[in-house]
């Protein structure tokens, strides 16, 4: 790959990356694409190329009857701290590549009674699976992580999330 190439992808990135944090543009995507993030407070904490980091709070519309964080609130935000990824390596991409969930594991080890902040390091996993569906013309899968700790850096939750990329 050129200087040129990485260069522009890297600059196409940091243009998803603007979009990511800004208030409105976030909110607006919530809003229209996943409105149950929106109103569960599921937020993007920060994000590079190798790393986003999302939570989720615990408050009255993401706690379940037993005093922690329902589980499928926890699901969001780890999805999408993988997802996040994906989609800014994807951003304006030229093939345009798609991408789907195919597989969800979860492993729940302390209750989620606080914020929980889940954090995805695979971003160069992830972009060397989505470079080698479009290099081959061939579906590429790729397993995510996403580590869930609460302020206390307590690990609360793992998930694993199974992404499939296509031309």
């Amino acid at each position: 790959m050129s200087n040129s190439q990485i260069s522009e992808d890297e600059e196409q990135f940091e243009k998803f990356c603007s979009k990511i944090f800004n208030f409105f543009w976030f909110r607006f995507f919530l809003l229209i694409k996943l409105p149950s993030a929106l109103y569960s407070g599921v937020r993007v904490a920060y994000l590079s190329d190798t790393k986003c980091i999302t939570s989720v709070p615990y408050k009255w519309f993401s706690k379940n009857p037993f005093g922690s964080t329902y589980f499928a609130c926890l699901a969001m935000a780890a999805e999408m701290s993988t997802g996040v990824l994906a989609m800014g390596h994807l951003y304006k991409r030229t093939p345009k590549v798609s991408m789907l969930v195919t597989n969800v594991e979860a492993t729940f080890i302390k209750k989620a009674t606080g914020r929980v902040y889940f954090t995805c390091d695979d971003g160069k996993r992830i972009l060397a699976s989505i470079k080698y569906a479009i290099d081959t013309g061939k579906s590429s899968s790729i397993s995510a992580h996403a580590y869930g700790k609460n302020k206390a850096g307590e690990m609360v939750a793992e998930f694993i999330i199974y992404w499939s990329f296509k031309v």
